[in-house]
Parts: structure tokens; C-alpha cells; sequence
């Protein structure tokens, strides 16, 4: 099939225009996916920060329960202790 000039001053521009048409399609798929790709990865580092915020929190809670018997055993101690001299008499 032979095309004809008068035809190919149709048929050429319309051929640019639909490829400017699909390159603007890929540019849009592409900048939405840009897009996505760094809302996730915000979406990723704000959970990442609550979870080493709780784990932080943990570990707190953690030390101070521990400390917190480990003070008492000492305090239980020292009364203990302070009972003992106090019973006793210097002769």
C-alpha cells in the first residue's frame, strides 16, 4: 500500500502526536510512581520510629522494674541491718 504525499501530511503529524501522547502517559505512570515509592518510604520510617520508640520505652520499663526491686532489696536490707545494731547493746 503506497501512501500518497497529501496522505503522508496527515498521517506523519498524527503519528508524532500519538507518540508525544503515550510519552506523557509513561512520564505521568512514572512520576506517580516516584510518588508512591517516597510515600511509602515515609510511611516506613514513621513506623520504624514508633517501634523504636515502644522498644526504647520497653527497655525503660524493663530497667525500672528491675531497679526498682533491686532498690527495694537493698532498702528490705538495710532495715534489716539497722533492726540488728539498733537491738544490740555496747557493753
Amino acid at each position: 500500500m503506497s501512501l500518497k504525499g497529501v496522505e503522508l501530511q496527515i498521517a506523519i503529524p498524527k503519528t508524532f502526536e500519538a507518540g508525544k501522547m503515550v510519552d506523557q502517559a509513561q512520564q505521568q505512570v512514572l512520576a506517580q510512581q516516584a510518588h508512591a515509592n517516597e510515600a511509602l518510604k515515609k510511611e516506613v520510617e514513621r513506623k520504624q520510629k514508633i517501634v523504636n520508640t515502644s522498644e526504647g520505652m520497653d527497655e525503660i520499663s524493663e530497667d525500672e522494674d528491675a531497679g526498682g526491686e533491686y532498690l527495694t532489696g537493698i532498702h528490705k536490707k538495710k532495715k534489716k541491718g539497722s533492726t540488728r545494731k539498733t537491738g544490740t547493746t555496747s557493753v
